[in-house]
């Protein structure tokens, strides 16, 4: 994999705002910048609330990528039986007991076992669909994952190694995590995790609502517990492997798994997102912005969470290459949107009986190539 920077860089962060690019001049400057970004690169952002939220409490992030993350086959259910649990309120994934629990050490796999095939859930409170509640699982793996990155659209990692350290990637640059730390990896961040020292074991608290935050310090002052600067942020990387690549998310308790034919870590109007929200739209009349086809007065689209879109392939080539001038968009056009916390599921009825599912939906961003040039420079002034 080609990377940019060293490896292990950090900035201090953990909930601070802060800048990382991998190329020089690669994050846009103030709000007269031209629809192009630099070096060809696409502007993807990445929501950690809702877009209403206060400006204390938003969250999100601005990506500059070679490809947005819009760019894959359809999920599928992912083929290995991992034990995992959305519910934890249904009976028939748990048990009710009061009695006083302990396990002896978790076995380490004797057959090839990665991160994600070696989770399992231990226990848990709430449910995911409802983002409220937690849950505690444990991981055993003993082989990196291989051309593959996952990603938890229902909640935060809190991932604490107990043996072996982690080598993990991330969208936003690489961590190398020991046991005696903790790594948080946010909802929807995609991540690929290797072992350098061979078989590892740890365990994982997963929160549905909220996120991770330093505590407050109130009466044990000023210098108690850790401070901002004490959490570690990966500096930006990005790779142009062009191959085969696994996305498998974690949704709603299961495992999903899509096919891209590049590696997810490669670094206007309107923009590719992948929101903590699901948004059900619908057209009443006239022609959304967004879509040169397919979303019609009368139809609905559903974006689960964290799930990426954006526009289509003819919308950003147009949209690139327009004079800038203003304009009067979405004459003639009323949508909507139903923007929800809870994790919307489609019906029986939805999928398998209307017949109005576009099963080619996924085609609309095959389109989007990569525009990375390398040796791009900011124009003279």
């Amino acid at each position: 994999m080609t990377e940019i920077k060293n490896d292990y860089q950090y900035l201090p962060g953990f909930g601070n705002h802060f800048a990382s690019e991998a190329l020089p001049d690669s994050l846009p400057k103030g709000q007269n910048t031209p629809q192009v970004c630099p070096y060809g690169l696409y502007a993807e952002q990445l929501s950690g609330t809702a877009f209403t939220a206060p400006r204390k409490d938003n969250q999100r992030t601005w990506l500059y990528r070679i490809r947005p993350s819009v760019c894959h086959t359809p999920y599928e259910p992912f083929p290995v039986k991992t034990k995992l649990v959305g519910n934890y309120t249904d009976e028939k994934n748990v048990m009710v007991m009061p009695n006083q629990l302990r396990w002896s050490p978790f076995d380490i796999p004797t057959t090839p076992t990665d991160f994600v095939e070696g989770l399992h859930s231990i226990a848990g409170a709430g449910d995911v669909g409802v983002k409220h509640g937690m849950a505690v699982l444990v991981y055993a793996a003993n082989k990196s994952m291989e051309d593959a990155a996952f990603y938890n659209s229902d909640g935060d990692f809190l991932i604490v190694p107990q043996q072996g350290r982690l080598d993990i990637t991330t969208e936003f640059g690489k961590l190398l995590v020991h046991p005696n730390e903790i790594c948080v990896i946010q909802r929807g961040i995609r991540f690929s995790v290797a072992l350098p020292d061979g078989p590892s074991r740890g365990y994982i608290c997963e929160t549905f609502n909220g996120g991770w935050v330093i505590p407050d310090l109130g009466p044990i002052g000023a210098n108690g517990l850790a401070n901002p600067r004490d959490f570690l942020t990966p500096v930006a990387a990005f790779s142009q492997e062009v191959k085969p690549f696994r996305i498998i998310n974690k949704y709603g308790g299961r495992l999903f798994v899509a096919k891209q034919d590049h590696t997810p870590f490669d670094f206007r109007p309107p923009y590719f997102h992948r929101n903590c929200m699901s948004e059900f739209m619908g057209l009443i009349h006239g022609t959304y912005e967004a879509k040169q086809g397919g979303f019609v007065p009368g139809g609905a689209s559903l974006h689960s969470m964290m799930t990426p879109h954006g526009p289509d392939a003819p919308t950003f080539e147009k949209a690139s290459t327009e004079e800038l001038k203003p304009q009067y968009i979405a004459k003639g056009t009323q949508a909507f949107m139903f923007e929800s916390s809870m994790q919307l599921q489609p019906t029986h009825w939805a999928i398998e009986v209307s017949g109005k599912v576009q099963h080619d939906y996924y085609q609309a961003w095959q389109g989007l190539k990569s525009n990375f040039d390398p040796n791009w420079k900011p124009a003279q002034k």
